[in-house]
């Protein structure tokens, strides 16, 4: 029996060295068939650190608009900007990227101005400038809900991120 587990984790061993640089790398797997611009999976490989970016939330773009509305911080596409770039600096003073990003839960409160739907077309077109580009092609798995509501009434989008250290 100890001979068989020793035989075992030999082989186990042997194969993981066998595959190489993909055992020291992040693999991301796309959705098949599909150009969405999000991970169906990421895998993240034993050794690595994990890095857990709290909640981010927009900043305001109107100093002069009442703080507790969607004009000081604009609609579904701004806030995503706002909130991304924060990230991007919280990120980027931790000594990683948006590339290093792995997973992404995002939470949307739905648009007075779209009848009180998440505006997810609007998310997508602030989230594809950062993920899913030439200079930045790594996709995170991701997971975006509808939520009552966020700590202030005039946010709209809040985004948290997993990262890995490279």
């Amino acid at each position: 029996m100890k001979n068989s587990r020793i035989a075992a984790a030999t082989l186990a061993a042997g194969l993981f060295a066998a595959s190489g640089a993909l055992a020291d790398e992040v693999v991301r797997h796309r959705i098949p068939n599909s150009d969405f611009p999000i991970a169906q999976a990421v895998e993240v490989p034993a050794g690595k650190t994990t890095v857990y970016v709290s909640g981010a939330v927009p900043t305001a773009i109107d100093e002069k608009a009442d703080k507790n509305s969607v004009a000081a911080y604009g609609d579904t596409r701004t806030q995503t900007e706002t909130v991304l770039k924060a990230i991007d600096r919280t990120l980027q003073g931790l000594g990683l990227t948006m590339g290093d990003v792995v997973k992404m839960q995002v939470f949307l409160v739905g648009d007075p101005a779209k009848g009180g739907k998440m505006d997810f077309a609007g998310f997508m077109e602030g989230y594809v400038k950062f993920f899913g580009t030439k200079e930045q092609p790594n996709l995170p798995s991701r997971s975006a809900m509808q939520v009552a509501g966020l700590v202030n009434p005039g946010f709209l989008v809040e985004i948290e991120v997993t990262a890995v250290r490279p």
